[in-house]
């Protein structure tokens, strides 16, 4: 019998002006499907000019330039609008929506839905089964003692995964989901008995359990930093008084 990790997967992923999900933008963003493994993958990419000036850090990273964006990027509201209704559209087929740190893309999606469109991602996944699957949360929980970094590109390195163009977002997105093909292969013995709704639902747990490590780390170094363990969407924080 086949497991369900060497079925019908989506993997999204996104390219951004910077690190802070209340206040950055995405540039560009791609969702990538595929039936079974090894089958022909889908791509649905878009690139966004976000209104803003995109810092030169950001720009080293992604290849994404202010000049570039403005000739050919649309703008945001229609964008993050086909964004939303493509992950919902997917996910209500029963697809494993795989997202690498989750937290990360989603709340950012979430803020720019928000700022443009006067919505949520939950508005648009209200009647719909998010199942995500965070390849960085299965790896620290699965093998929680090894040492080193857990970036996209470490991962890829350590499970013998191709990751070409890295920081392109279609790359990126492929890469995440033959990442999580590639761990659950490895400690099927530990997740082949999990449903991905359960799976998700573990996840949220373990990701809370790896931020309090993370914090209690910080303060350890000296250098406390709050680490927010919601998964895989961050609560909006409360408007200033």
């Amino acid at each position: 019998m086949m497991h369900w990790f060497e079925g019908p997967l989506a993997a999204f992923d996104t390219e951004t002006t910077g690190v802070d999900v209340e206040q950055d933008r995405i540039v560009s963003a791609a969702l990538v499907a595929q039936d079974t493994t090894g089958g022909r993958v889908r791509v649905t990419r878009w690139l966004v000019n976000p209104g803003i000036p995109v810092p030169a850090g950001a720009t080293e990273i992604h290849g994404l330039t202010d000049d570039h964006l403005q000739r050919n990027g649309r703008w945001p509201a229609p964008v993050m609008d086909e964004i939303a209704r493509s992950l919902a559209e997917s996910c209500a087929t029963g697809r494993p929506l795989v997202v690498m740190n989750a937290p990360f893309d989603l709340t950012l999606l979430d803020r720019e839905l928000k700022r443009h469109r006067a919505s949520s991602l939950a508005g648009y996944m209200a009647d719909v089964p998010l199942r995500v699957v965070d390849p960085r949360v299965l790896d620290k929980h699965l093998d929680r003692y090894r040492k080193g970094r857990r970036t996209l590109t470490d991962l890829c390195q350590l499970y013998e995964v191709p990751l070409d163009g890295a920081h392109d977002a279609a790359a990126d997105a492929a890469a995440s989901l033959e990442l999580v093909r590639a761990i659950c292969r490895r400690f099927s013995s530990r997740l082949e008995r999990l449903s991905p709704a359960e799976l998700h639902t573990l996840q949220a747990t373990w990701h809370a359990a790896q931020a309090r490590g993370l914090e209690a780390w910080f303060t350890k170094s000296g250098t406390p930093e709050p680490v927010d363990p919601a998964w895989p969407l961050r609560p909006e924080l409360p408007a200033a008084a």
